[in-house]
């Protein structure tokens, strides 16, 4: 059911005015030819019932938007007897056309004209024998008015209303992309600060559980470790800081160089001074691409992390080979556990964030338990050569 918001005090108050503007010269004028053929005035009926019917009309139309058909009818029939409820009878007429139904307007529109005709033989007005097309013509003309009207109301409330909920829609679409930048900005924002500081407070962190599990260390070893540790935390929070900047900053402003393949010399060196037993095997013949190269980075930093986090005092070995033209390999080994420390608390996230570099890179992640309890995280990741890439 197509029920039309309700309309406001104004609103219904200039319409019923409109209604009785177009009722009343029809009233005037069979008021004149009244008075003129009973040359002694008018009958009460039309003084009185005719306004009353009148009246009554302008009420029902009160509810034309809940009830649109029966009020149209009940009015339009009511109009047979009072010639001031013609603007009634038109403005609901006009009213159900706003729907644009046509079953509906030719019911009214066929009682309206039937009513015109009936209203002559009820007030007895006398006219000439070959007048009856004029008699169904005016009512078919101001009822097709009325109808024209009605129906272009109608249209161009449909038109405001397919605007309005395109908007909404747009603005609901608007809203979802921004809650959708906002989950991709926070998932960046986690990504790196994981990146960051994962591995820094993994190897302050060893570092520390040495210092509470052996206590058999010299001097000179327990102050390389202290050294370690607040080397290790005061790169942490330059680290944080680098982070912290390149969020505040303005967004034309360029970010600082990312890591690339020439890094991770001096990650190996880093988690060697940290107490990490690392050995690092290369036979990569040229410079990848720079995503290929961060990436790169990132999953020997990653394998590092969890070395330092999950094994401690284990022999780790990482791998680089490949060549342009074909893929780039990476793998991070460490063999078990040496000393027995309460690992940190992790996040769980480095590897799902590792899996998703890795896939934007177009390679494939893996990681599995090797045996005696070691580990091996491994890459596989595409190679192009410049050519093909200036091709695709």
């Amino acid at each position: 059911m197509d029920v039309s918001p309700r309309l406001g005090w104004w609103q219904q108050l200039w319409r019923s005015a409109a209604a009785v503007g177009v009722g009343v010269p029809a009233w005037f004028l069979t008021g004149v030819v009244l008075a003129r053929e009973q040359k002694g005035g008018t009958d009460a009926w039309f003084l009185v019932g005719d306004p009353l019917v009148a009246l009554g009309c302008l009420a029902v139309l009160l509810w034309r938007r809940r009830f649109p058909l029966a009020v149209a009818m009940a009015v339009t029939v009511a109009s047979t007897v009072s010639a001031l409820a013609t603007g009634a009878a038109l403005m609901a007429l006009g009213s159900i056309s706003t729907r644009r139904r046509p079953v509906e307007i030719g019911v009214v529109v066929v009682t309206y004209v039937a009513a015109s005709h009936f209203a002559v033989t009820f007030y007895s007005v006398a006219s000439p024998p070959d007048s009856w097309w004029i008699r169904l013509a005016f009512p078919a003309l101001t009822a097709g008015i009325a109808v024209a009207v009605g129906m272009a109301v109608g249209a161009r409330r449909v038109e405001v209303r397919s605007l309005r909920e395109r908007a909404e829609s747009a603005e609901r679409e608007q809203s979802a992309r921004a809650a959708q930048a906002r989950a991709l900005e926070r998932n960046r924002i986690a990504r790196e600060m994981h990146d960051v500081l994962a591995h820094r407070i993994s190897l302050v962190a060893m570092q520390a559980g040495v210092l509470d599990h052996r206590g058999d260390l010299r001097a000179e070893e327990n102050r390389v470790l202290v050294r370690g540790i607040a080397e290790g935390s005061h790169q942490a929070l330059e680290d944080l800081r680098d982070v912290l900047g390149v969020l505040r900053a303005d967004p034309g402003r360029p970010e600082p160089p990312q890591p690339s393949l020439d890094g991770i010399p001096d990650l190996v060196a880093d988690a060697r001074a940290s107490g990490l037993d690392v050995t690092l095997t290369t036979t990569v013949t040229g410079t990848p691409p720079d995503l290929v190269g961060r990436t790169c980075y990132r999953v020997v930093q990653e394998g590092l992390t969890n070395a330092a986090k999950h094994a401690p005092g284990a022999h780790v070995h990482i791998s680089l080979g490949g060549t342009v033209g074909g893929r780039l390999d990476v793998g991070v080994h460490n063999s078990s556990a040496t000393t027995r420390t309460a690992p940190p608390p992790g996040s769980g996230f480095g590897l799902l964030g590792l899996t998703e570099r890795v896939d934007l890179a177009g390679g494939e992640l893996e990681h599995r338990p090797t045996a005696h309890d070691g580990y091996l995280l491994t890459a596989q990741l595409p190679w192009r050569s410049p050519t093909h890439e200036k091709r695709t």
